[in-house]
């Protein structure tokens, strides 16, 4: 077969640095690949145009501009070339410009080889537009809002940037950190759920490292931790603003080095891994309190999403209680008018996941598979406007009925755990005791 037919991966070079190039060229043809090469920024956008490359890896500074033109070039053609950069050491600035303006990863001065090997594996992987789009079909509802969240995530696929998503408790942000991690190049590798609020502080650096046998007593066999089982994969890291300042110190130092240190062992291991994490708490708030390491909060923060509350998108309401009808219970399960009007009229404070656990117990309650208002059994609550429904109440009813929807709310917010709902009320946990008997909210 002549050279001009082959079907090898081609990559493009964009570096006006002839050393570092040789270095990289060599690296790319033993791993069986083909490579092209342009000094600066007008060189990468012709090329770009004439012929088709899997993969441009390019600096951000060149002679006649930087590497975002050639990501937007790349971005801008018929099927997208993901781009990765190089940036000077320290420069995190520049790697967040690049993963934000739609980067697929970025290498630090002076390069790695191993890592270089490791990104250009991962970006070959990458899969095409086509075939993500149908698995968004996941996150139900066709609202606006619904539609822009289905393609963020698809884009986010794309790229290894480390993302982190907000909002409230039970609006979907796993969800759609496991869509983000099926839809992308490391699919067939582990997705690692973790929720950081759910770990006794003394056995962190344990789960998420691991530990070599002996290292302490019980340790009796080697064990691996969260960052090696996701090695190749997607690390979720759920509720971590809950990870102690003694962690985050730890967490920062894996996420600069890419590598992890048993407990007990005298050497680190190189961990591939992709960073998620999510939090209902706002997290630049903890920041500014000093709970939250801001160098930590710019490395998982770079960039975000921001998933609606069930309340912000009412019109998807009919759509997601079918679908989850369905699921609970069959096609055959009906939702009455009313119900279906009551369902739009309420606030939802714990979002998808208590309205979902509202369904279950109305198909507990029903007769003859047929849903009424009063098999939802739901509580009066705040509206979304502050004002509270079935305000012709006397005063003190009004006040109770308020006061039940904040701190049911709150808990649905900390799953239950009443010490963190009276954190976020700013009452002591007597205090909340007391209002829940008697309020008689078991």
């Amino acid at each position: 077969m002549s050279m001009s037919m082959t079907t090898l991966p081609r990559i493009l070079l964009v570096d006006d640095e002839h050393d570092l190039l040789d270095l990289m060229e060599l690296t790319l043809v033993k791993m069986g690949l083909e490579t092209d090469r342009a000094a600066s920024v007008a060189e990468a956008q012709a090329k770009l145009t004439q012929t088709h490359y899997d993969l441009c890896l390019t600096d951000m500074r060149l002679t006649d501009g930087d590497g975002l033109e050639v990501i937007n070039a790349a971005s801008a053609l018929t099927t997208p070339v993901p781009v990765a950069v190089i940036t000077a050491y320290g420069n995190a600035g520049n790697a967040v410009s690049a993963l934000k303006a739609g980067a697929f990863d970025y290498l630090a001065k002076p390069v790695a080889l191993d890592q270089l090997r490791t990104l250009v594996k991962s970006a070959l992987k990458i899969p095409e537009t086509a075939q993500t789009g149908d698995r968004t079909r996941d996150l139900i509802g066709q609202s606006a809002t619904m539609q822009e969240i289905r393609a963020r995530i698809a884009k986010l696929a794309r790229t290894q940037a480390p993302v982190h998503i907000a909002g409230e408790s039970g609006s979907g942000k796993e969800l759609a950190a496991r869509l983000i991690h099926q839809l992308g190049n490391r699919a067939d590798k582990s997705f690692v759920a973790v929720n950081c609020g759910a770990i006794p502080e003394s056995l962190m650096e344990s789960e998420f490292f691991g530990y070599r046998k002996g290292a302490f007593t019980g340790a009796d066999s080697e064990r691996d931790g969260f960052f090696q089982a996701a090695d190749g994969g997607t690390l979720f890291l759920d509720e971590v603003a809950d990870l102690p300042l003694s962690m985050q110190v730890k967490l920062l130092r894996v996420l600069q080095e890419k590598k992890v240190r048993k407990i007990g062992a005298t050497v680190e291991e190189p961990v591939d891994v992709r960073i998620i994490s999510a939090t209902h708490q706002n997290l630049s708030g903890l920041v500014e309190a000093g709970r939250f390491r801001q160098d930590l909060y710019y490395r998982l923060n770079v960039i975000d999403l921001v998933m609606p509350s069930l309340r912000d998108r009412v019109e998807d309401i009919p759509e997601m209680a079918r679908f989850l009808l369905n699921k609970l219970g069959g096609t055959d399960v009906k939702l009455s008018r009313d119900a279906e009007k009551a369902l739009g009229g309420y606030a939802f404070p714990g979002n998808v996941r208590e309205l979902e656990n509202t369904l279950e117990r109305a198909l507990a309650l029903c007769e003859d598979r047929c849903i009424t208002v009063a098999d939802l059994n739901l509580a009066p609550v705040i509206s979304s406007a502050g004002n509270a429904q079935n305000k012709n109440l006397p005063l003190q009813d009004y006040l109770d009925q308020m006061e039940r929807a904040a701190i049911l709310e709150a808990l649905e917010q900390t799953r239950h755990n009443k010490t963190a709902a009276a954190r976020l009320l700013g009452v002591t946990f007597r205090s909340l005791r007391y209002r829940l008997e008697r309020l008689g909210i078991e």
